[in-house]
C-alpha cells in the first residue's frame, strides 16, 4: 500500500486522520506520517482498513434499514 492509496481509502471512508488513528488504536501523527511517506505503512494495515470498511458499511446499512 502506498501513501496515496492510504489517503484515498481514508477519504472514501470519510474519516479524518485523527478518526482513523482512533479506530486503529494508533497516534494521529502515525497516520499523517504514513500518508506523507515519512514512515513505513505497516504490512497488516490493509487488513485493519478492510475491517474498518466492513464495520462502516454495516452501520450504514443498518441506518438505511431503519429509515426505509
Amino acid at each position: 500500500m502506498t501513501p496515496d492509496d492510504l489517503r484515498k481509502r481514508r477519504a472514501r471512508l470519510a474519516l479524518t486522520q485523527a478518526e482513523l488513528a482512533a479506530l486503529l488504536g494508533v497516534a494521529g501523527t502515525s497516520v499523517a506520517r504514513w500518508e506523507r511517506g515519512e514512515r513505513a505503512i505497516p504490512a497488516l494495515l490493509h487488513r485493519a482498513l478492510r475491517d474498518v470498511e466492513r464495520t462502516r458499511l454495516a452501520r450504514r446499512g443498518r441506518r438505511r434499514a431503519r429509515r426505509g
